[in-house]
């Protein structure tokens, strides 16, 4: 396989939303902290070499509303691909393909977990940010003339970065974007006992117009665990093969 193991873990509410008032209660944090041991504990189920999520996800967790600092007189940078070195064992891959986000330096940091930033880019992404990004020793990869190019992201990350074991984080757009696409194996989700019924709140898949289409798709249980504090882990893989048969 060309690409690596992909895995979607999301904490939902029990109405499968990944936000929304029902955050607020001071219990979601236990169910949080049982979210992050599941991937990134000391005994994590998973043993992931990098997760990635949407700009939306990145802005709201790590760079908080920044502009990028950009200087539109830089030199122009070379062509293709820019990979930093870096001593973290960790990958944070995240899409943002016009350049947005305002990073400040070239990691993250999740609880106990450290990771290396790789931000995934187009061609139509500016010099002046790609300026910035080298300048701050941030990895970046070019996939796509002006859209994702998933699967020669995917080949990427795999080749030029060792990435085995990739999680999908969100948001929902880009979740369901993956799983339409191929591009994921199995789904992991911890559902805490809280909602809000809100119906603008973001679900764990979600379409977006001229990206995705409602188009089913199956999966078949692998795992249920009752955990602490009210929440329930469910692992399954993705059917691809199974279909609705025609009406």
């Amino acid at each position: 396989m060309n690409r690596p193991y992909i895995f979607c873990h999301m904490i939902t509410s029990v109405d499968g939303k990944i936000d929304g008032t029902h955050k607020k209660f001071l219990e979601r944090g236990d169910n949080a902290l049982d979210f992050y041991q599941i991937a990134f504990g000391e005994h994590a189920y998973y043993q992931l070499d990098g997760w990635l999520s949407g700009r939306a996800t990145s802005e709201a967790g790590f760079t908080k509303g920044k502009t990028p600092q950009l200087d539109e007189n830089a030199p122009l940078v070379p062509a293709g691909d820019f990979i930093a070195e870096t001593e973290l064992s960790k990958y944070y891959v995240s899409i943002d393909l016009s350049g947005k986000l305002g990073w400040e330096k070239n990691s993250i940091q999740y609880r106990d977990t450290p990771a290396h930033i790789i931000e995934v880019l187009t061609e139509k992404t500016s010099n002046a940010y790609k300026a910035m990004l080298r300048k701050l020793n941030i990895s970046y990869i070019i996939a796509g003339t002006e859209q994702l190019d998933a699967a020669l992201l995917l080949k990427k990350l795999k080749q030029e970065f060792g990435i085995e074991t990739l999680m999908l984080g969100g948001g929902g757009v880009l979740n369901w974007s993956f799983i339409q696409a191929g591009f994921c194996d199995e789904i992991s989700m911890l559902i805490a006992p809280f909602a809000d019924g809100s119906a603008e709140t973001h679900a764990m898949f979600q379409t977006k117009e001229g990206l995705t289409k409602d188009i089913p798709v199956a999966f078949d249980l692998e795992h249920v665990e009752k955990r602490d504090h009210g929440g329930v882990w469910l692992r399954y893989k993705v059917n691809y093969d199974r279909k609705i048969p025609n009406e």
